[in-house]
């Protein structure tokens, strides 16, 4: 049995418009020591889909599914239970460091208070281990800025802050949503090394969620395409990014700005928006956005479709004509 197994996993929004998927159907398995790519746009259900995961959903959404997490089904449990799980077994690091810290707590608290939750630490033993955890993430002088708050801390080391945290208790399931977001070129490349170093010496699964293709193909063994709430393609990264068989994907690495494009051209672009939830259309979701679409698409959504020669991991692609797509 996977370490994570995530099978039909559907999230509603619950408004005033009525009910709304803003996650259909997704489904994957993580083992240990093995990394997942989740790319799309905004809005494409990445971060919501996380959070089902960790169980920290808002109030007008539901999870619908399967989440086995070690044997343990995650959906419908109490609420004692994930809490026992999250920050423990299931660690993530938020998308925006400065809002994810307590503004209003030092570093040391923060980063020691899962141990003393999840570990029964005294505040000094608890301490002293988040200074470890602060120096093994590269937090300069590591012990004396236990005192410190977060304000205190450039947008570089306040991630490596989230990262402590989330690794203070040595978790099966790591999730980083967006952890470079807002960095410089070079941080970005540390803390990325950092995840993947931690991934390799701890055995954990990492999660990684991102806009950036050059990070998910370097970083990343297997990955997920997501698209208004659904996974238009999926596979090992290495064969995703090889043949790209949904026409998103390819408009996703053709989006990218280039090197080599000439000066003053302009960047291409996807034409069109993601579907409105509430009044999505029969066929598949990206009919209207794809310059290959054919009538048949508009009729009804496409199943997912199992690449020939695709090894090990399948590659999928949710695609009526991925002949075209090639």
């Amino acid at each position: 049995m996977a370490l994570l197994e995530v099978n039909d996993l559907s999230v509603l929004l619950h408004t005033h418009r009525g009910s709304a998927a803003g996650v259909r159907n997704v489904s994957f398995s993580l083992e240990r020591g093995q990394t997942l790519g989740v790319i799309g746009e905004s809005g494409s259900g990445k971060t919501l889909c996380m959070l089902a995961l960790m169980g920290l959903l808002p109030n007008n959404a539901e999870a619908q599914g399967s989440i086995v997490f070690n044997g343990q089904q995650l959906v419908g449990t109490s609420e004692e239970a994930l809490c026992a799980l999250r920050g423990d077994d299931i660690g993530m690091v938020f998308q925006e460091p400065m809002t994810a810290l307590d503004p209003l707590q030092r570093i040391g608290d923060q980063v020691a208070e899962p141990l003393r939750l999840h570990r029964g630490m005294r505040r000094r033993e608890a301490l002293e281990h988040a200074a470890a955890l602060l120096e093994r993430v590269g937090i300069p002088d590591a012990q004396q800025r236990l005192k410190d708050y977060p304000h205190q801390f450039s947008g570089g080391q306040r991630q490596r802050v989230m990262i402590a945290a989330a690794l203070a208790c040595d978790p099966d399931v790591l999730i980083a949503d967006e952890p470079t977001t807002a960095l410089d070129v070079t941080v970005q490349a540390q803390i990325l090394d950092l995840l993947r170093d931690l991934v390799a010496e701890r055995g954990m699964a990492l999660i990684l969620i991102s806009h950036d293709l050059a990070v998910i193909a370097r970083y990343t063994q297997q990955m997920l395409v997501l698209y208004s709430g659904g996974v238009v393609e999926s596979g090992a990264t290495e064969a995703v990014f090889a043949r790209m068989a949904h026409p998103y994907t390819r408009a996703l690495l053709q989006a990218r700005p280039r090197l080599d494009a000439a000066r003053g051209s302009l960047l291409p672009t996807i034409p069109g928006q993601v579907p409105d939830l509430f009044a999505a259309p029969a066929g598949c979701r990206f009919a209207d956005r794809c310059h290959r679409v054919q009538d048949d698409c508009r009729q009804a959504e496409p199943p997912m479709v199992t690449l020939p020669a695709s090894g090990p991991i399948p590659h999928l692609a949710r695609c009526l004509h991925l002949e075209s797509a090639a």
